[in-house]
């Protein structure tokens, strides 16, 4: 009999996991139950927002074998730092190998490695376990890229022909953790970071409705990498005193800006463009989301900061800084917009109805392991290119053992100037 509701615990307590908590009222048919963190404070914090939000009686609990073996525990989120992932997925696989719990599918926060042979793994790792495989990339989930698609490729591409080009962004100032800033720990710097984001939502809209991805054919990635803002001594002086110390950007910096531009060809052989941009050196009014589709007679544009609601604050209203109006937040005065409901709006809500809903049916999701590992290849490819500056075919031979120079510490642009 299938299961008609589907209890969640959360690997992960931070920023991320709390984003998917706050989406949580939107989802149905799945409650909350449980949250593992590496301290366990911030486990019972997350538990408690869980029940402070009415989406489930979680608790906290000491470990991801305790956790998974609870029987009332059907499906696990995996929302931990990069670099512990494929150790949580390994730990759920062990786990279930001994006989101790039964699940029937598991998810995981972008990116799914550090490199294509870790994403490779946790791939391997959720199919030796026969579990569903979900890749939480929001971004795709988003409502305006989901009703702009609909609307692109139902009347503009029937009439005029499919989109040619798609361009897509994520800006904002730096990520709250210091593992974030560490290359070895994360997998790089804001390519690893933000371009996962980017390189899938931009496919996703050329991909025609209902078909797989392997409909569109990479052949080609060309990138560029750059610190152009927190490498600054005073700026990396910032970044060593929020890390105690740990984060040396005069000496393993990560880059704070990248590009791409991914050529692809569709299932008729014609070329089709991505390209992207990410930054953690964009000082604006806080994250900032765009997007552009183009095709022979028509065009889209989403950018998350065009919002409906602004507030204004004269120099007079001085209070504590946050990030109550977006993501990101640089300003608490002047004309500034709000993104009044960003789990929505950032696709979260949707995301997690979907993965809730093809576990409770039985059926892979949509954006599943599969699709991590081809955005690791990509953006690996990416890492390549930027190195050795030039274009790079896809896909490039060593490809699954390749890892970054700045994944490695050895990456420095600024090097003989400190």
């Amino acid at each position: 009999m299938a299961k008609k509701r589907l209890g969640v615990g959360f690997i992960g307590a931070g920023f991320i996991t709390k984003f998917h908590i706050r989406s949580w009222v939107g989802v149905r048919d799945a409650d909350i139950l449980g949250v593992v963190s590496r301290t366990e404070k911030r486990a019972e914090e997350a538990a408690a927002l869980v029940r402070e939000l009415n989406v489930g009686d979680a608790k906290a609990y000491n470990s991801v074998t305790d956790m998974v073996a609870d029987p009332a525990i059907d499906a696990i989120w995996i929302c931990a730092p990069n670099f512990s992932r494929l150790e949580n997925i390994e730990e759920i696989v062990n786990t279930l190998e001994t006989g101790k719990g039964e699940l029937i599918g598991v998810t995981c926060e972008k990116p799914l490695g550090r490199n294509v042979r870790e994403a490779k793994k946790m791939l391997e790792l959720a199919q030796k376990a026969e579990l569903l495989d979900g890749y939480l990339e929001n971004q795709v989930f988003a409502p305006t890229v989901m009703r702009g698609k609909e609307i692109i490729w139902t009347r503009g591409a029937a009439i005029s022909g499919r989109p040619y080009l798609a361009r897509a962004a994520e800006e904002h100032s730096g990520p709250h953790m210091p593992w974030f800033w560490e290359g070895e720990l994360q997998g790089g710097g804001v390519l690893n970071d933000m371009m996962c984001h980017s390189v899938e939502e931009a496919r996703f809209m050329l991909t025609p409705p209902g078909a797989a991805r392997e409909v569109l054919t990479p052949v080609k990635v060309s990138a560029h990498t750059s610190c152009l803002k927190w490498q600054n001594p005073h700026y990396s002086k910032i970044l060593s005193d929020n890390s105690d110390g740990k984060t040396d950007y005069l000496n393993r910096p990560a880059e704070d800006f990248a590009r791409s531009l991914v050529e692809y060809r569709d299932e008729n052989g014609e070329k089709l463009i991505v390209e992207t941009t990410t930054s953690w050196s964009f000082v604006g009014a806080g994250l900032r989301l765009s997007m552009e589709l183009l095709g022979p007679e028509y065009s889209l544009l989403i950018n998350t900061l065009d919002s409906g609601l602004k507030v204004f604050f004269s120099r007079n209203v001085k209070g504590s800084a946050g990030e109550d109006l977006v993501e990101k937040q640089n300003a608490e005065m002047g004309l500034m917009p709000v993104v009044s409901d960003e789990e929505n709006e950032y696709g979260y809500i949707t995301e997690n109805r979907h993965m809730v809903q093809s576990f409770l049916a039985g059926k892979r999701p949509d954006e599943n392991f599969s699709d991590g590992v081809n955005v690791t290849e990509l953006l690996m490819t990416a890492y390549m290119s930027a190195e050795q500056e030039k274009t790079i075919s896809f896909p490039p031979p060593d490809l699954d053992s390749f890892v970054p120079a700045v994944a490695k510490g050895e990456w420095n642009p600024k090097k003989e100037l400190f």
